[in-house]
């Protein structure tokens, strides 16, 4: 089953080495160039993920959309998530398409596409699991997440709504990816996976018996206060 966390905003990434002004003249230097080089993942459905060898996902798509009118070359490479922002970020490549959760640390050096997807934060548990239908009773359960995720990065505030009702967060795994993570998951070696709701249900639709009966349903909404000037408004539901 899958519960609503808090809802951010997902978007492509692209570098912002200088200022707003030096990056508006980044397209001119790569046609000159010759050559884009973009860093995405393989493994964060439905945005990037192999299928039969082959690299597939909507990223994937926009790649393939922009071959037919781009006055320059494509170099495309897959890395892992833990390495991908950090490549970019260095110049190592001049942009990275992947889904990336808005936040304001991000936004200091990064810029964004306009948002295109909901990033609601849900945690998923195993479909035969009984015990895990509120936050509450998330208290002192094993959770799995991303490393170096936004997810992983908004903990303390579920830590914080654990403690209002009497809990406590329990023990965190960082994952290299989220396929590592729902497989311990299934395996029973984490309790519960946190991530944002469009990969949630890419998850469910494939393997429903495995991680969601039919018939999830959300939690009722709870405002959260921490409200971000820069990046788009999110909330928390418990």
């Amino acid at each position: 089953m899958k519960k609503v966390f808090g809802k951010y905003c997902l978007a492509a990434m692209f570098t912002l080495a200088f200022s707003l002004h030096a990056v508006a003249a980044d397209l001119p230097e790569i046609e000159k160039s010759g050559t884009l080089k973009v860093a995405t993942e393989d493994d964060y459905a439905p945005f990037n993920f192999m299928k039969d060898g082959k690299s597939e996902g909507f990223n994937k798509d926009m790649l393939d959309e922009l071959r037919k009118y781009a006055k320059f070359n494509i170099n495309q490479s897959i890395l892992p998530w833990t390495g991908l922002l950090a490549a970019v970020s260095t110049g190592q490549y001049d942009m990275a398409l992947t889904g990336a959760v808005i936040t304001d640390e991000r936004l200091n050096v990064f810029n964004f596409t306009p948002p295109w997807a909901s990033a609601q934060h849900y945690f998923v548990k195993r479909a035969d699991d009984k015990t895990l239908n509120t936050i509450a009773d998330l208290s002192g359960k094993k959770v799995g997440v991303q490393a170096g995720s936004a997810l992983l990065a908004r903990l303390p505030e579920l830590k914080a709504m654990l403690e209002k009702v009497g809990g406590k967060l329990g023990p965190v795994v960082e994952y290299q990816s989220y396929p590592e993570a729902y497989a311990d998951l299934a395996n029973k070696r984490v309790d519960y996976v946190i991530n944002v709701v469009i990969s949630v249900n890419d998850l469910v639709k494939a393997k429903p018996k495995v991680f969601c009966p039919k018939g999830c349903r959300s939690l009722a909404q709870a405002t959260w206060h921490g409200q971000s000037p820069k990046a788009p408004r999110n909330y928390w539901r418990s």
